[in-house]
Formats: C-alpha cells, sequence, structure tokens
C-alpha cells in the first residue's frame, strides 16, 4: 500500500509535528508534503524523512512569518500531486485537508481542528495583526474568500477523524461531517513520578494570546506563589512587564529536561480551551494533577477530584480559588499516571493501523 502524509507546515515543533512524528513512525516510507518545512525549527525531528514542499518554501519570510501568506495557501496545496499513492494521510489545522486526489486515493484527514481563523477565531486573529488600519480592513475579505474555500475543501476528505468529541462536534457544525475519534499520542514512557516535589506551579506552551497566560500570572503574582513558564511567544515580553519575583520564564525548553520539570511541579495551571492539550496528559504523565478550565479537549482528559481541578470562569479569581482548592485535595500519582497511559502512543498506533488497513 503506497501511503502519503501532509502537514499544513512544519516551522515549529508541537502538537502537529508531534502528531506527524508518530505516524512517521508508523508509516517510516512515507513521504511528508508540506508547504512550508523549517528544519532548524522543527528540531530536525524530519531531517532523514522525504519531504515535498510547495511554492511558498522559495518565498522571502514564508518560513519565519507563514501567517502573511494564507491567500496563497490553497493555490499552494492543491498543486501536489499525489496520484500515485492509495491512501493520503493528511494532519491538518488549516490548509492541508484542501489536497486533490485521484478517484483511486482514499483521503483520511486527522482534523487537529476545523481552521479556527476562519471560523470561530477570525476576529481576534484580524487584531492580532500588527498592521495599518487601511490594511486590516481588507483583512476580513480574504477571510470570506478563504472561508469559502475551506468549506469547499471540506468536501474532498474521504473520512475524517477528530482528535476530541470537542472537535468531532466541531466538524459536524461547520463541515456537516462526521467523524471517528482517536486521541493523540503522549509518549507516556518519557515521563516518571519524583518523590522530590518542588514548591512551584507549571505552565507550558507557547505564548499566544488565547492560552490565557495572563491570567495565571496576574493571579499567581497575586498569591505570591512560585509560577514557572516553559515556551515562548509573541506574548512573553508583555506577560514579563505584569509579573511579580515569583514567576519564573524558562523559555523554550528541550524534551531532555522537561519530564524533570513536569515531575517536581506541584501541578499544571491549564487555563485556556484547547481542542485536545497535550500538556495536560504529560502532566498527568508525570503523576501530576491539573488546575484546568472547564471546556474544551480537557473535559475529556481530567477527571475532577482524581486527575486534577476544573474551574469555571477564565479569571484570575476563579485560578486563585482552584489553587486553594489544590492544597485541601489529596491526589494520588500513582493513579493519575495510570489515566495517562489510557492516551499512550501505542493506543494511537493501534487504531491508525486499523483505521488505514480497513480503509
Amino acid at each position: 500500500m503506497r501511503i502519503a502524509l501532509v502537514s499544513d507546515y512544519l516551522v515549529q515543533y508541537g502538537g502537529a509535528e508531534r502528531v506527524l512524528e508518530v505516524l512517521c513512525e508508523i508509516f517510516p516510507d512515507a513521504p511528508i508534503y508540506t508547504l512550508i518545512y523549517d528544519e532548524r525549527a522543527t528540531g530536525g525531528v524530519f531531517r532523514e524523512k522525504e519531504i515535498h514542499t510547495s511554492f511558498l518554501q522559495k518565498l522571502p519570510l514564508a518560513k519565519r512569518h507563514h501567517r502573511l501568506f494564507p491567500a496563497l495557501m490553497p493555490i499552494a496545496v492543491e498543486q501536489f500531486d499525489l496520484s500515485y499513492f492509495d491512501v493520503v494521510l493528511s494532519v491538518s489545522a488549516s490548509f492541508a485537508k484542501g489536497i486533490i486526489t485521484k478517484p483511486h486515493t482514499k483521503h483520511i484527514n486527522y482534523c487537529l481542528t476545523p481552521t479556527r481563523f476562519l471560523w470561530d477565531d477570525s476576529h481576534r486573529y484580524i487584531d492580532e495583526f500588527k498592521l495599518p488600519w487601511p490594511i486590516k480592513r481588507l483583512i476580513p475579505f480574504f477571510i470570506t474568500y478563504l472561508r469559502i474555500w475551506d468549506k469547499e475543501a471540506s468536501l474532498r476528505v474521504d473520512k475524517y477523524v477528530g482528535i476530541s468529541s470537542f472537535v468531532r462536534e466541531r466538524i459536524k457544525k461547520y463541515y456537516e461531517q462526521d467523524s471517528d475519534l482517536i486521541y493523540p499520542p503522549v509518549k507516556t514512557g518519557k515521563y516518571f513520578i519524583s518523590e522530590n516535589l518542588g514548591d512551584y506551579f507549571l505552565m507550558v506552551g507557547r505564548l499566544v494570546s488565547y492560552k490565557r497566560f495572563e491570567l495565571a500570572v496576574k493571579a499567581f503574582s497575586a498569591m505570591g506563589i512560585p509560577l514557572k513558564i516553559a515556551g515562548d511567544g509573541p506574548e512573553r515580553k508583555r506577560l514579563e512587564k505584569i509579573t511579580g519575583g515569583n514567576i519564573e520564564f524558562l523559555g523554550l525548553v528541550s524534551d531532555y529536561r522537561m519530564p524533570d520539570i513536569y515531575s517536581r511541579a506541584q501541578a499544571l495551571i491549564f487555563p485556556q480551551e484547547e481542542d485536545f492539550g497535550l500538556v495536560a496528559l504529560e502532566s498527568m504523565a508525570s503523576g501530576r494533577p491539573v488546575i484546568a478550565y472547564r471546556g474544551g479537549g480537557a473535559l475529556e482528559t481530567v477527571v475532577e477530584g482524581k486527575t486534577g481541578i476544573f474551574f469555571n470562569d477564565q479569571s484570575e479569581i476563579a485560578i486563585s480559588l482552584a489553587v486553594g482548592e489544590y492544597f485541601k485535595t489529596k491526589f494520588d500519582p500513582e493513579f493519575i499516571r495510570e489515566h495517562a497511559k489510557k492516551f499512550d502512543v501505542e493506543v494511537f498506533k493501534k487504531k491508525i493501523v486499523s483505521l488505514v488497513a480497513n480503509k
């Protein structure tokens, strides 16, 4: 069976790239098709793979500022020639689902989410662009064009697989398609339970506005409780200006160091609404509970009172109260870790193999 893998773009190493990395382990001979590839930004994890890129690869600024080129991405993704393959497995949160395949080729889309900046996040997307207001006034017209293309492109997929029930509902709403459910892979074997807890709480992820890091920064600054933040992004400078001396920014942390940081944290703070939320399960694989906003994928991974605590409002007060509740609750690290193993990478691999075999 001739299989190809398709990704939106490979310009960082995050959740989508981790999924693709595991798919490469399952299908080692499958080439990767992607709009833009940056070997350095992805940590070299795809260095040995056969990678095909689009014409966007040659454009100045594309690797570092791919968000400037959304109007060109539909054209670019449609130019991939996938006629040789029996199965194409795309991992997409935006454009990869728009590939064009021959009638004999089965296109399975592992949908990370329907394109957020086109459907339920378009206003925030426009606001985040630091552009002169006359140009900003034109962006909604491009959004409309892309929204029409995205809906039409969604019909090219033969089978959808959502990463959570939350995402499956969004696939149904925006694309009017049914989908299967396979949770993303967590390499639980990398993580361990520590017997030497630190005094700090932890946040992990790219520092972007929707992850609501500022709520926890303000809450912990007011409480005076140590908080470590692992990750980097455009919000870092702004966050650093509002922090107290008890907040430590670790920047980008290597995969080698992260398990130890997770294992010694009191708990992970998770104030955002995520489609799934891999970092929550990485924390649980380390035996550490999660203090999470009651919404999105966290509802499918966190067991209230057993593996974590929920708060109902995305506010500083709600986070502070949840932290107080944490100190009154006894958690069993072994139970938390066993729960995380239900989402282990080997479970993911078996389901993906079965999915492709029964195409």
